[in-house]
């Protein structure tokens, strides 16, 4: 009787305990790694710095795009991204075509009223990425690398021109062509390096110092590393 009585006792001390604890959903959240922020220069300083190799890679080692966030709502990441991106929202239609809408290619600078003039980049790009260690990843981190929408700097709606240009460059190689968000766009780099556990090549270091210790001096970098296998 004693220990049913006792046993009695610590489920109604759960029942009452239980409004007091937050639902799985928070719970999970609360576990997620914080955001790391720091100036331009000290993110820079915390990229390990090791020779690229491209051996082996190939676009579809980087499975894209997935259902997305919301895989009830018809869209894949990429459609996804134009709609999280639209400056006027777009109608989606059918199979979730965009029609009407307008977003701003803020690699330069260009307004654009049609989606299909529209590429969504990755800002570190999957040729890059598996030169800076994606190629000893899984596939199934590949993936999550290559529809990254946890992070707003991951993915982004831009020219297609201007993304043809871009290429699989880094920052020693190329820089967007609107002097005005260059700063934007280099701690937007660092950011996904950091976030990705990616490695930098010495011109690439170089690169990101000149604008970490000069004209970029001022901006702030925020990451949440992704601890997916």
């Amino acid at each position: 009787m004693v220990i049913k009585n006792l046993v009695r006792g610590l489920g109604a001390l759960s029942l009452a305990l239980a409004p007091l604890l937050p639902p799985p959903a928070a719970q999970a959240a609360q576990a997620a790694p914080a955001a790391e922020v720091m100036t331009l220069a000290d993110a820079v300083g915390l990229l390990k710095v090791t020779e690229e190799d491209r051996a082996g890679y190939t676009r579809a080692s980087f499975r894209h795009w997935t259902a997305g966030e919301d895989t009830a709502d018809g869209c894949d990441t990429s459609a996804e991204v134009l709609l999280a991106e639209a400056v006027v929202a777009p109608t989606v239609g059918t199979g979730c075509k965009l029609t009407g809408g307008r977003w701003t290619s803020y690699f330069d600078g260009q307004e654009v009223t049609d989606a299909g003039s529209l590429d969504v980049a990755h800002t570190v790009a999957l040729g890059e990425a598996w030169d800076s260690g994606a190629s000893a990843w899984t596939a199934g981190r590949r993936e999550a690398y290559a529809n990254d929408q946890g992070a707003d700097v991951s993915l982004v709606a831009v020219t297609s021109r201007t993304n043809r240009r871009k290429s699989d460059h880094d920052p020693a190689d190329w820089m967007p062509p609107s002097p005005e968000v260059q700063c934007r766009y280099t701690g937007e780099w660092v950011s996904t390096k950091l976030r990705w556990q990616l490695t930098a090549d010495d011109r690439e270091l170089e690169a990101l110092k000149v604008y970490a210790e000069g004209p970029c001096e001022d901006t702030i970098v925020r990451y949440a590393p992704v601890d997916r296998p």
